[in-house]
């Protein structure tokens, strides 16, 4: 597994590079290299390097290990293999959040939404954890993902109301709700980085105590598991990773669900190896994929949201149609 993870950094890396290199104007990787190391801004190519590509590529990078790692504290927490941050409606949450603070009260730069998108992230994952927890069998998998997916529907009508009736917040909401990692200068990512940095943190802080919960909490318990403090653990880095993203980049469906997975077809249950391989493999995935979005079409480009949900959608039928999921 130790060869495997170092096999992941190093295609991460070329990801990286390729990420640099590759759009609308092919780029090599020598000129990457100098824009990087001897900045020159009097050259335009350097300039589409350093002012464009860059702040793109950290984007993806950080967004893309936060939903990945976000996707597993999920599928851990709750013990469903097919949950992601979607389906359990947290990004619905953070989305409402956002759509509230661009139409209510104006906000329109991408670091102001990031409270009201952690709100809106916090909020959801409490409420699907609480009514999932009705009844005497407890929070068990399909109640959760019934929870998630009825609060989630709710907030989506409620941000299409809010976005449907003022223009000027459709204007900005229509871009941001498909999910895009460009567009953003490195400023814009000072806020988003620490927030991220923290909650894959305090996912991998959570690692030991959530294999221990995948027994079931009362054997969790007897082994010296503090189960209530490893939920809030998991709580909070839940909304720092999906809250922050969504605020960052906007909702991308897909790379929760299934970066985990395959993930697990190689690490196993170890919710260690999981946590760190999803962190090197999310990223990859997301800058590959706006790789894509970027050379496919003849003119302009599909936005990585679009990609993810255009590749997601086989593998979730996949995944549903196997004989057994990856074990959790």
């Amino acid at each position: 597994l130790g060869v495997g993870l170092l096999v992941a950094a190093v295609v991460l890396v070329l990801a990286v590079v390729t990420s640099l290199a590759v759009g609308a104007r092919a780029i090599d990787p020598t000129t990457v290299v100098r824009a990087l190391v001897s900045y020159d801004d009097a050259d335009p190519l350097h300039l589409m390097v350093r002012e464009l590509r860059v702040p793109r590529t950290v984007l993806a990078v950080v967004v893309g290990a936060a939903l990945a790692v976000c996707g597993a504290l999920i599928q851990a927490f709750t013990r469903n293999p097919l949950a992601d941050p979607g389906i359990l409606g947290v990004n619905a949450g953070a989305s409402l959040a956002v759509t509230f603070a661009v139409a209510v009260l104006g906000l329109t730069t991408p670091g102001t939404y990031v409270p009201f998108a952690l709100l809106g992230a916090l909020t959801l994952t409490v409420l699907v954890y609480v009514l999932g927890s009705f009844g005497l069998s407890g929070a068990t998998p399909m109640k959760l993902t019934l929870a998630g997916v009825a609060l989630g529907a709710t907030c989506t009508g409620f941000t299409t109301a809010l976005v449907l009736h003022d223009r000027s917040t459709l204007q900005v909401m229509r871009f941001w709700s498909v999910g895009s990692v460009g567009g953003h200068t490195l400023d814009q990512l000072v806020w988003a980085i620490p927030l991220i940095a923290a909650g894959l943190v305090l996912a991998l802080v959570s690692a030991r105590s959530l294999n221990a919960l995948a027994l079931g909490d009362d054997l969790a318990q007897s082994l010296g598991t503090r189960v209530a403090a490893t939920r809030v653990v998991v709580i909070v880095a839940v909304t720092l990773l999906a809250g922050t993203s969504v605020a960052a980049a906007g909702p991308i469906a897909f790379v929760g669900i299934m970066i985990p997975h395959t993930v697990r077809w190689f690490t196993g249950p170890d919710q260690r190896w999981v946590l760190l391989y999803s962190m090197l493999v999310g990223p990859t995935f997301l800058l590959l994929a706006d790789v894509l979005g970027r050379v496919v079409l003849p003119t302009g480009e599909l936005r990585v949201g679009i990609v993810t949900g255009l590749l997601g959608a086989p593998v979730l039928v996949a995944l549903v149609r196997r004989k057994q999921v990856s074990g959790l």
